[in-house]
């Protein structure tokens, strides 16, 4: 497996001097996914919680779930996307197996995706899913209701949720580069943190998280991302399950036409005591 950083040496220079040092970055490498052994994505990612990036993706697409729709996952020997040698963040090995391809063997039952349906998976980590369909798309395919959810939460839980994220980015402390995701429970404990050069792969990486440990859907539960709030990672959330959607940046005027169709809560601008509740504004308890 890939480290998840990497050394590189760069020129800083300041308004008198010029240093040459070492930097430490993010790695960022290809990973090539396949559904019963076919090719049908390739998204840039983080190496790291592949197999729940793999999970997340699966269920926020729709072609899965529940834990129990995904028979095996497995690393394939080879890979179709090469890293050039000056590119890698890891030795090459003897090239039998490079990490950067995961095989998911569906569950007898459950139907591989649609023949046509790799045009819509291409993915990577600037602009995520690219040729969605429309919202009502979204709301068809969707197995759960986020606007049946009674939960409430606290402003003041809402406010403390960014600096609980931000302690536990441990690589984004070291590189600045890197997009956090983190799933809370509604009384702000902190279920699980992820973190990714893409943002909508840390996303899926803690969708993954809670396929793999039987929680979909995630009911009574708040998604925070430290960036916007995209129509795509809105559409995560609804696909999961999740009531509300918290954002440490802006939302898109899309994400807010699907969150409130969708009846999900759709937080934004979330920094210090200050928040934009954009949809369902109920379920934000205000202390004042």
């Amino acid at each position: 497996m890939g480290r998840v950083t990497a050394r590189r040496r760069a020129s800083h220079l300041t308004a008198d001097t010029i240093t040459t040092r070492p930097e430490t970055l993010v790695v960022e490498e290809p990973l090539e996914l396949r559904i019963n052994g076919a090719a049908i994505t390739v998204t840039m990612r983080t190496p790291g919680s592949d197999v729940e990036l793999a999970q997340g993706f699966l269920l926020t697409e729709g072609v899965v779930g529940q834990r129990d729709d995904i028979a095996r996952v497995e690393y394939c020997r080879g890979a179709a996307v090469p890293i050039p040698e000056s590119l890698r963040s890891s030795p090459p090995g003897d090239g039998t197996n490079t990490y950067n391809v995961l095989d998911v063997t569906l569950a007898d039952d459950v139907p591989p995706p649609g023949l046509d349906v790799t045009r819509n998976f291409y993915t990577t980590s600037s602009c995520g899913v690219c040729g969605k369909g429309s919202i009502d798309a979204v709301r068809t395919i969707s197995r759960h209701s986020p606007g049946d959810d009674p939960t409430v939460v606290a402003s003041e839980t809402l406010s403390a949720m960014p600096d609980q994220l931000r302690s536990a980015q441990r690589v984004f402390a070291s590189t600045g580069g890197l997009h956090g995701a983190a799933l809370f429970a509604a009384d702000g404990t902190m279920l699980v943190v992820r973190e990714d050069i893409g943002r909508h792969n840390a996303v899926d990486k803690v969708i993954g998280w809670a396929v793999e440990h039987g929680r979909i859907p995630l009911s009574g539960t708040v998604l925070l991302v430290s960036g916007r709030a995209s129509f795509e990672l809105t559409q995560k959330a609804i696909m999961a399950g999740i009531p509300v959607l918290a954002a440490v940046s802006a939302p898109s005027s899309l994400a807010v036409d699907l969150a409130s169709q969708a009846g999900l809560t759709l937080v934004a601008f979330l920094r210090g005591e200050s928040m934009n509740v954009y949809t369902r504004p109920d379920r934000v308890k205000h202390a004042g």
